[in-house]
């Protein structure tokens, strides 16, 4: 099984799954993209785009912070006053200092982060005002996108796979759940050690899934675990970041292998910027042609 994610709505008050319609998350494609889309498109200039970013653990760790670059390069060129607000769960994000260095260098100030710790806990939202409130602020937008705190998808639940933490918890050797026998459970609902909810994690975790269950099937020995991650990330246009993994079994539990990986360096060149995007589209063509063509 791969489930999927849901979404738990009742962190911010004031905000429930019925609002998604006014104010959406835009964390799953399809009418919710498509209204988020909308909604920029018909901002004002000068107007202020505000989202609130989830807690961990969530899909996709740097998305929140890419969805804000590339909502910045469209203000850049066609909404140019316009400002982008970031109230966060969280006091840190994957590839944080690579994004705001490209932040600074591609938009100046029109995006502005606020982690927990300076008041960007969002605890209540005013639909109908489209206003979020904090220990220190109270901020209206013209548009608001809240991307709630995340658990496994409704059928993982129903099927009893998931435990207190909302999640899927497996034999990470295998991916096959620690609750019922026989199933297996990988992707964005699972408990994976230290591997993000990435769709290169997932992509990965399926291959050695799938030869778990071969050599369960046949009696044979499971082959040693190792799970790769590779994330691009666009900041604008033409300017790219990176980061990759490997991953192996340690005492029971996927764990990153030392030395291998890494990031982008921090103050390339343009140049090396350029490339990565290119690389960005590269591996976006080659993964999904992988998932859907192979």
């Amino acid at each position: 099984m791969s489930p999927g994610i849901d979404f738990n709505y009742d962190l911010i008050e004031g905000y429930s799954e019925k609002d998604i319609n006014t104010i959406p998350h835009a964390y799953q494609a399809g009418p919710q993209t498509e209204l988020l889309y909308k909604q920029l498109r018909e901002m004002k200039d000068g107007g202020t785009f505000i989202m609130v970013a989830p807690p961990n653990p969530f899909r996709c760790p740097p998305g929140p912070y890419e969805r804000v670059s590339m909502i910045a390069e469209y203000f850049k060129k066609h909404k140019p006053n316009s400002r982008i607000m970031i109230f966060d769960a969280k006091d840190k994000f994957s590839k944080q200092g690579l994004f705001t260095e490209g932040w600074d260098e591609l938009y100046g100030n029109m995006i502005e982060w606020i982690p927990k710790s300076s008041g960007g806990l969002v605890t209540r939202v005013n639909v109908a005002a489209k206003s979020v409130h904090t220990d220190f602020y109270d901020e209206k937008a013209d548009v608001l996108n809240i991307i709630p705190a995340q658990k496994a998808a409704n059928l993982a639940f129903k099927a009893g796979l998931t435990d207190e933490s909302g999640w899927c918890p497996i034999n990470q050797h295998t991916f096959e759940s620690s609750i019922h026998s026989s199933i297996h459970v990988i992707g964005d609902a699972s408990i994976s050690g230290t591997m993000p909810k990435s769709g290169h994690s997932s992509s990965s975790q399926a291959k050695m899934c799938a030869a778990a269950i071969v050599s369960l099937e046949k009696g044979w020995s499971m082959p040693s675990t190792k799970n790769v991650n590779t994330c691009y990330s666009l900041v604008g246009d033409s300017y790219g970041i990176s980061v990759a993994a490997v991953y192996e079994m340690r005492n029971g539990q996927i764990k990153p292998v030392e030395g291998a990986g890494g990031v982008s360096p921090k103050e390339a060149s343009p140049a090396f910027r350029s490339q990565e995007a290119l690389y960005a589209r590269g591996w976006y063509k080659s993964i999904t042609s992988d998932i859907w063509h192979s």
